[in-house]
């Protein structure tokens, strides 16, 4: 099925047939044309990579010819609705404004669990990761990258006990990348150490056979650590043990990915301890690759915070380069995973990078001495002190044991917080035996010691010849589950929605297919508490369910609070029913130009009757405001409460083609009085088939200025470009007339 821009993508199509759907391709994607310099509309950029088939460019591109430059990082979203057909079609739009890594929380607790799961149940948190979950979203991106024109990376986690199995599934069904690190399984999940590591050899060999990028867990140490600025030193521990492990499985370096998330956020200093951070990073870490993702510690329910975060975070991304630049949105403040914030962090890294383009040619890291150079030498000690304390207590496992990570402590400083767990407890302990003499596995890409050679020889390095192939070779002999729950699956869910897919009727949502919800803001001069509650009252007077305050943020604690609220409409639209006006046409800023250089335009200006009102006006007019005059029409403005009889005199004597009337008051209907008047003085004086008459202001209505006589009226939010549009085309029409 090929996907058309302006049709929705068919859940129903994803889903026919999936038991006979095999991933196409396998292993992780970079852009294409990083390090090229290349043209794109008007510019030349030094570190845009391959444009998009089709794409959402950013709302400023207007001005642009709607470029839209992807810069180099392959660009992430995470997502986390809980129904994942719903992230599908988020998947689509983020695809559109750039994303090419898509990457799927798991819902809450998933990793605790200590098998596989089948069907579609809906998540808390994020989706339930099943076989026909990750199969459907794999296949639906098959066709969003044809629809883009560039692959897209598909990813979820693979931990927990039940991690070597998810590993194999996903080999199995074209995931293209996911997170591994056995020290996340020990510290956040308590699961055994020997097991957790043993898991994380027959995990790490899988994704090495499916060449899947592994992005470790470091970062949760300062997501999770009480001052988290201060385990710096332990991040690159952390990093560094997942790295060569991973390394001594089999994994590629380039495969293998560290989570850089800078320890802080304004208000602290950040970019004086975050560069320092990043900048030692790089260094230390040569050749493998930098996965850089905001700190979620910090992240409150403003939108504005977490974007300012964000941007400061890509200034870093910049800098110091990255390889995969993650886009974190507001979600887990407000605990709201909407589509929208999805996108606006995609845009915002877009937007940055893009505008940050060649930043590096003409500014330099002061790297050799001073401040920096002197803090990344002292994180790297500190690092490396810190693992040969490691190594002199015993090694890794013991060290956990006495508490050395998630120390809030400034290495070799020690605050005595730091996780513990015990060699011989947690989640699966004494679960790992050694494997008899004679184990024997015919299967590709198993870790350690399986003896085929003793069956055949020549199977060694491929002992999955003994059985034909195994699940990888030949999909065939997978197992598919469709369904196992009767009331909580996906065909459940999308026949509750039915009405809303492929009729008229239309209901806004946020997260799911007819949610229903929606979301605005208020200002109330009241204190946070009195202001939560009354927002709250205000949102069910306005015929809301379920209305809940997501955030709130003090002005100043007498004079107010700045309050957003969500709540369900519990209505539908019938876009059917709806009296839709065509779409005003806007032409190009270079058609104009040329309609204007072509055929000069003249046109008059100014309030009239007693209007004082000219700040419209002049917005409307001069260059300084993206103005017609931009355009190179002769604008003669005459000022402000000029009478009719005036205007229409100077428009003879300059031989004007057009007449701009700004009109703001509105009493007794002295706007339209004055169109019809401007109509008839024209008609009186024998110019109104030769002139243009346009009426403008904020209670200004086309219908009825039309029907008072003059051309057009533009009223609130009109720009230059839409009165120098009609101005051109109606000038074109009366030469065809003539």
């Amino acid at each position: 099925m090929e996907l058309k821009p302006n049709e929705k993508l068919d859940i129903e199509y994803i889903l026919k047939d999936l038991d006979k759907y095999r991933p196409r391709r396998r292993g992780w994607t970079w852009r294409k044309g990083a390090g090229e310099k290349r043209k794109i509309g008007k510019f030349e950029y030094y570190e845009m990579t391959e444009n998009l088939k089709n794409s959402q460019p950013l709302p400023a591109a207007k001005y642009f010819d709607n470029i839209d430059p992807q810069p180099q990082p392959v660009i992430t979203t995470e997502i986390a609705s809980g129904r994942f057909e719903d992230d599908i079609r988020r998947m689509r739009m983020a695809a559109w404004h750039g994303a090419d890594h898509i990457m799927v929380i798991r819902t809450a607790g998933q990793s605790h669990f200590d098998g596989l799961i089948e069907g579609t149940p809906q998540g808390v948190g994020g989706i339930p990761v099943t076989r026909k979950q990750v199969r459907a979203q794999r296949k639906a991106l098959d066709m969003i990258e044809d629809e883009v024109g560039r692959p897209i990376n598909y990813h979820s986690y693979v931990s927990g006990v039940a991690g070597p199995e998810i590993a194999v599934m996903f080999a199995e069904e074209g995931v293209n990348g996911a997170h591994q690190d056995p020290q996340y399984n020990v510290l956040y999940r308590n699961i055994n150490m020997v097991r957790s590591f043993v898991d994380a050899a027959n995990a790490k060999k899988v994704m090495a056979w499916a060449d899947m990028a592994q992005i470790d867990g470091a970062h949760n140490a300062n997501a999770t650590a009480r001052e988290a600025w201060k385990v710096m030193p332990e991040l690159m521990v952390q990093h560094a043990i997942n790295c060569m492990f991973s390394v001594k499985v089999g994994m590629k370096k380039e495969n293998i990915c560290l989570s850089t998330v800078p320890p802080t956020a304004p208000p602290a200093p950040c970019m004086r301890l975050d560069l320092p951070y990043a900048v030692a990073l790089r260094e230390l870490f040569k050749g493998f690759k930098m996965r850089a993702q905001m700190n979620t510690k910090y992240m409150e329910s403003s939108t504005r915070e977490a974007t300012v975060t964000h941007v400061l975070n890509l200034l870093i991304s910049e800098l110091t380069s990255a390889d995969i630049q993650s886009t974190i949105t507001p979600d887990e403040g407000r605990n709201v995973p909407w589509h929208i914030y999805n996108i606006e962090a995609i845009d915002t890294a877009k937007q940055a990078l893009a505008g940050m383009d060649g930043l590096k040619e003409m500014v330099q890291i002061k790297r050799d001495k001073g401040e920096l150079a002197d803090r990344v030498r002292e994180l790297k000690e500190r690092a490396v002190l810190f693992m040969e304390e490691i190594l002199e207590v015993g090694g890794y496992f013991k060290a956990v044991e006495e508490g050395f990570f998630v120390d809030s402590g400034y290495y070799p400083e020690r605050n005595g917080d730091g996780i513990v767990r015990k060699i011989d407890g947690g989640v699966g302990a004494g679960t790992v035996v050694e494997r008899d003499k004679d184990y024997m596995a015919p299967v590709t890409a198993v870790f350690g010691y399986n003896n085929v050679a003793q069956y055949d020889e020549s199977a060694v390095d491929n002992p999955s010849k003994l059985i034909g192939g195994c699940t990888f070779e030949d999909p065939d002999k997978i197992v598919f589950i469709d369904e196992l729950d009767e009331n909580d699956n996906v065909n459940v869910r999308l026949a509750e929605t039915k009405e809303l897919r492929g009729t008229t009727l239309l209901k806004p949502e946020m997260e799911w297919t007819g949610d229903g919800v929606v979301f605005f803001t208020m200002f109330l001069p009241a204190e946070e508490r009195v202001a939560e509650f009354a927002a709250i009252e205000i949102g069910k007077k306005l015929g809301l369910t379920d209305v809940e305050v997501i955030h709130k943020e003090i002005m100043q604690q007498a004079e107010g609070t700045r309050v957003e609220v969500k709540g369900r409409v519990p209505f539908t639209i019938d876009t059917s029913k709806l009296v839709i006006p065509p779409k005003p046409v806007t032409l190009s800023d270079d058609e104009i130009r040329a309609e204007i250089e072509a055929h000069p335009m003249k046109i008059v200006a100014a309030t009239v009757g007693e209007d004082e009102h000219s700040v419209g006006l002049r917005e409307i007019i001069d260059i300084k405001h993206g103005g017609i005059e931009k355009y190179g029409i002769e604008c003669h403005y005459l000022g402000t409460s000029v009478p009719v009889e005036k205007l229409v005199d100077a428009a003879i004597e300059l031989n004007a083609d057009a007449i701009l009337a700004s009109t703001i008051i509105s009493h007794d209907d002295i706007h339209y009085k004055n169109m019809k008047k401007l109509h008839e003085l024209c008609v009186e004086k024998g110019i109104r088939d030769k002139i243009i008459l346009v009426a403008g202001g904020t209670q200004v209505s086309n219908e009825l200025a039309v029907a008072s006589g003059v051309d057009a009226g533009f009223g609130r939010g009109t720009k230059g470009a839409h009165v120098a549009t009609f101005l051109v085309m109606k000038r074109r029409e009366m030469r065809n007339e003539n």
